[in-house]
């Protein structure tokens, strides 16, 4: 059954730029940013003042308060975005419907349940361990946004989590593709989550000089590909897509956003943090993907990068890239890091940024790369900076690269 093919009916997100799809993707075209000063905790402590927050989002208007209190933030988040990827799709099971059984869910997350953990630790410390909230596990277990999916949507089929750092997300959706290729089910929802903006993550990241400290210019702090940039800006939100065997979605007359087509990843195998000099290990990735495709390197109109805005990152990328496709295809690809809008949404970068590709797609547009004032000499692609581009979009490249030396790329098609 491997030659069942894959499309995207339903798309759903929450993150700095927006509470859903339609405003996210009009923020990214208008080149705004959803970086500010942080306001959910006082950063006065730290190097790092800045971050990509989500803001206005009320989880007991959603939820409740009850069951709102039993959910970590990262878990809130990214139910919010499979309810909109669902509706979106226009799919909906009932607890006794026999199609349940053959959709699932695959949830990316790179940490998890932080804020849970560090809340029961300061009870734990400040009252003693009779005073834990006994959902302290549930809530902060990495798994459990894809638990609640599951049974919010009476999705019953296979159900997984992937733990893979920055790269997470992007696992989730090429494994939700590979389960729909080989039959073992119909239809997946995947995606990813992050909410980890407090004192110990930032601190954490400060103390491995990762992140930006341009605390006066929130906006201008993001800068991929940029000689000046120095660090990622953290963010926070989630993002979720709707995959579907392809002829089950043309037969109900479902809006297909693309086609997954391809899949690659590899390790580097170098560091535990830093990615392996030369891009060697990336670019393996992205030609694992290309041949799981079945294309030209030379068709690929868009690649929305991984583009951290470290030093480290955005040099290996390029070269990674010029190494997948070649120096003559690389040179005439249109590249964007959207994180430079949304900052670093960690597990939940790869499926925000699987979205903006898919968007691309639809709308023949290409997001830019903002805060690109000075060119590094490095980084000599085309990042389509500052403003976006329109232009035809028929096949997509999606980069995502963790912690670890995990290394992933989607491809998309029209």
């Amino acid at each position: 059954m491997r030659d069942r093919r894959v499309v995207v009916t339903g798309l759903g997100t929450i993150n700095p730029l927006g509470h859903d799809v339609a405003s996210t993707w009009q923020a990214a075209l208008a080149g705004r940013s959803g970086v500010g000063p942080i306001e959910s905790f006082d950063p006065s402590r730290l190097r790092t003042q800045i971050a990509g927050e989500v803001k206005g989002f009320n989880p007991d208007e959603v939820f409740g308060a009850r069951e709102a209190r039993q959910m970590d933030r990262f878990s809130q988040l990214f139910v919010v975005s499979v309810d909109q990827a669902m509706s979106d799709a226009g799919i909906a099971y009932e607890e006794d419907d026999p199609e349940a059984g053959r959709a699932g869910i695959v949830i990316g997350a790179g940490i998890g349940g932080m804020l849970s953990f560090i809340e029961g630790l300061d009870v734990l410390r400040e009252r003693g361990p009779d005073r834990i909230n006994p959902y302290t596990i549930p809530k902060l277990i990495s798994n459990m946004g894809a638990g609640l999916a599951s049974m919010r949507h009476h999705l019953f089929g296979p159900t997984n989590c992937t733990v893979t750092a920055c790269a997470a997300s992007a696992n989730a959706i090429g494994d939700a593709g590979e389960i729909i290729r080989r039959g073992a089910a119909d239809v997946m929802v995947a995606g990813g989550t992050e909410a980890v903006i407090c004192e110990f993550a930032i601190g954490s990241f400060n103390q491995s000089r990762a992140l930006s400290t341009r605390n006066d210019d929130p906006a201008g702090a993001s800068r991929p590909f940029d000689l000046d940039r120095d660090g990622f800006v953290m963010g926070e939100g989630a993002a979720s897509v709707v995959l579907e065997e392809r002829e089950r979605a043309l037969a109900r007359g479902a809006t297909i956003y693309g086609e997954l087509i391809g899949y690659g990843m590899s390790a580097d195998g170098y560091h535990m943090t830093l990615p392996r000099p030369g891009g060697t290990g990336a670019a393996n990735a992205m030609r694992a993907a290309i041949a799981d495709a079945g294309i030209d390197p030379a068709s690929i109109d868009y690649i929305n990068a991984h583009g951290t805005s470290t030093q480290a990152n955005d040099t290996t990328e390029t070269a990674a890239i010029k190494l997948a496709l070649g120096d003559e295809a690389a040179a005439r690809v249109a590249i964007s890091s959207t994180k430079s809008m949304t900052g670093h949404l960690l597990g939940g970068a790869g499926a925000m940024e699987a979205i903006f590709s898919l968007l691309a797609i639809r709308d023949n547009a290409v997001p830019p790369t903002i805060n690109l004032d000075t060119p590094d000499p490095e980084c000599d692609l085309d990042y389509v900076p500052n403003e976006a581009r329109e232009m035809d979009v028929a096949t997509v490249m999606s980069n995502s690269f963790g912690f670890g030396g995990h290394n992933v790329a989607l491809m998309f098609s029209s």
